[in-house]
């Protein structure tokens, strides 16, 4: 497993990470055991950055990161946490430092630790991005002590533009994927000119691009691909990296040609991700061990032909590109 500098903020982590929504909710049911076996799976094949939030199964997902953690001897990876979405109604308004430190408080408990390594806010909305006072709250609060660094989680790249203008902000979390590529240009430009961490999500586009999925797939209904299907509850960015199911199954088929034999999409896909070197890590979700060990594997994997890159590349414009590049 690859490792390397996270930004400019001294820590040192994995090309592959571990997605910690999935052992929160929203995902159909799973367990709290396959939840821990995931994460010791990940952390035994190398992984270095953990990836959670405070709303992931309302806690669940931080206390089991923190109970395997403590469980372990040895380097303790980065663990980034979110806040922000705990506010109801989810207003911009609501980013204020009291509630924010009282998210990250929660936290703090949850993790069972005395300072957050990144607490990134979680996906707000747009107007937050223009309140210099947010981002002041949350330098008040790295000088506290109680976190060492901040970065945010967007939907837009708007947003991610705005938000590293404002020196403090060290990590942005985006969707990027072979069906969401937007971001590979001005923004990871950008990124990388200004030595920020970037943290690629929903990499597989919520297991379409493991190639698993059919039109006759059913999902739970406490599963966000059977509730979220058109944004009902979040964005719907989040769910399919917003692509109509119909389109995204048809460019999956696309996709699949190439695929070297022996090989899988899920690792195709995340070797797209890492091709690209402006990401700092891409944070696949796992359900089970044996999902967090495949995703581990595609960091080995050789580097895709300038060939596979651009046929990757004209699937999305044709038939992805129209429904999501300028939405996002």
């Amino acid at each position: 497993m690859r490792q390397h500098g996270f930004g400019k903020t001294g820590f040192t982590v994995s090309d592959i990470g571990f997605g910690a929504w999935q052992i929160g909710g929203s995902w159909g049911d799973v367990s709290e055991a396959d939840g821990r076996a995931a994460l010791h799976a990940a952390l035994d094949a190398g992984m270095s950055f953990v990836d959670t939030a405070d709303v992931y199964g309302d806690g669940r997902s931080e206390k089991i990161v923190a109970d395997v953690l403590k469980s372990r001897s040895g380097a303790r990876p980065m663990v980034a946490t979110k806040a922000g979405r705990r506010l109801s109604p989810h207003v911009a308004e609501g980013y204020t430092k009291a509630n924010l430190e009282g998210f990250i408080d929660r936290s703090l408990a949850n993790l069972g630790v005395e300072t957050l390594d990144l607490v990134q806010l979680h996906c707000p909305p747009t107007e937050v991005f223009y309140r210099p006072e947010v981002f002041g709250a949350l330098d008040d609060l790295t000088k506290a002590g109680k976190i060492r660094h901040y970065g945010v989680s967007v939907e837009k790249v708007e947003e991610a533009l705005k938000a590293i203008e404002y020196p403090g902000v060290v990590s942005v979390q985006i969707i990027f994927n072979l069906l969401r590529q937007r971001p590979s240009g001005l923004f990871f430009q950008e990124a990388k000119r200004k030595n920020v961490a970037v943290i690629a999500r929903v990499p597989l586009a919520s297991g379409l691009l493991s190639g698993k999925i059919s039109r006759e797939t059913v999902f739970a209904t406490d599963d966000h691909r059977s509730f979220n299907r058109h944004g009902e509850a979040f964005d719907v960015g989040e769910t399919f990296a917003g692509v109509p199911f119909e389109t995204g199954l048809e460019a999956v088929e696309e996709i699949r040609k190439l695929v070297p034999q022996g090989g899988s999409m899920a690792a195709l896909a995340l070797r797209f991700i890492l091709m690209h070197d402006a990401v700092t890590v891409v944070i696949p979700g796992a359900r089970n061990a044996a999902q967090a060990k495949a995703n581990a594997q595609a960091s080995d994997l050789a580097a895709l032909s300038a060939e596979v890159m651009a046929a990757a590349h004209d699937t999305y414009e044709r038939l992805i590109a129209p429904h999501v590049h300028q939405r996002w």
